[in-house]
């Protein structure tokens, strides 16, 4: 998941997906009862106590953090000041798990040749690695982060577009989230269907077993728990650009106070 211009009334959403509304309905996940204002509140001292730290600190308290992030309907815990770490979320607040004997991807809409892999099969196609930093539109980043993973280019040249083909749309596991680009930027040599994130294996709370990233874009186009790639006429508006005022073309841009991101 993951982030555009954030419209005001929206809280911050983590793990470069897009911030979830105030005042949408918040899920009860089978992990447990949603977090509470006043424990998101109390943890605000240990984000601290991770910018002063430093890296190690930052990601031990990101990663213990994880399961409260994805349980809070209040959105605060995305502020907490966890310095350059991922933050994790979900639309769903609870996502079921897929192994890699239960995981698949499927390929379908207007192709050629639709087909369903497994993860052994994503893993014996052509790896490419991209050292690249991760953005949020809501301003977080991590640098220089390694991505692992099979180009969708290569994908989609196996699956054989139909004339009538533009963009691609892709499906979450979550159930609900979805994303989309026009083809021509889903051939860019720097968009991935993503195995692997700084030496490991992509895990379950960052979208694993297999999520996509898009380098030259925000968050929320990279496209977490990935089940599904479909090929379609059209652009199909995302989750976030249906809910929320977020551009269909997330380019990464000097709002975020850089001038140093490619864009389109």
């Amino acid at each position: 998941m993951t982030p555009a211009d954030v419209p005001s009334g929206h809280a911050v959403q983590p793990d470069g997906d897009s911030p979830q509304e105030h005042d949408a309905p918040a899920p009860t996940p089978a992990g447990g009862a949603p977090v509470g204002r006043r424990i998101v509140l109390g943890l605000a001292a240990l984000g601290a106590a991770g910018i002063v730290g430093g890296k190690a600190v930052q990601d031990r308290l990101s990663r213990l953090l994880a399961p409260l992030e994805q349980r809070d309907p209040t959105g605060l815990t995305s502020l907490l000041p966890l310095g350059n770490a991922f933050r994790y979320y979900s639309v769903t607040g609870a996502v079921p798990t897929r192994t890699a004997d239960t995981y698949r991807l499927d390929m379908t809409g207007l192709v050629g040749s639709p087909t369903t892999y497994t993860l052994g099969d994503l893993q014996q196609l052509p790896q490419t690695t991209l050292v690249r930093d991760f953005q949020c539109v809501t301003g977080w980043r991590v640098p220089q982060v390694t991505w692992i993973g099979v180009r969708l280019s290569v994908l989609l040249d196996l699956a054989r577009p139909l004339p009538n083909a533009t963009a691609v749309r892709f499906h979450s596991f979550d159930g609900t989230y979805t994303e989309s680009l026009t083809l021509d930027q889903a051939r860019r040599p720097d968009v991935l269907v993503a195995l692997g994130l700084a030496g490991r294996t992509v895990t379950h709370d960052h979208g694993g077993p297999v999520r996509m990233y898009v380098a030259p874009m925000y968050g929320y186009k990279s496209t977490k728990w990935l089940s599904g790639i479909e090929l379609t006429a059209i652009v199909e508006r995302g989750y976030w650009e249906r809910t929320g005022n977020y551009s269909v073309d997330g380019w990464i841009g000097t709002s975020n106070g850089r001038q140093d991101d490619p864009v389109g």
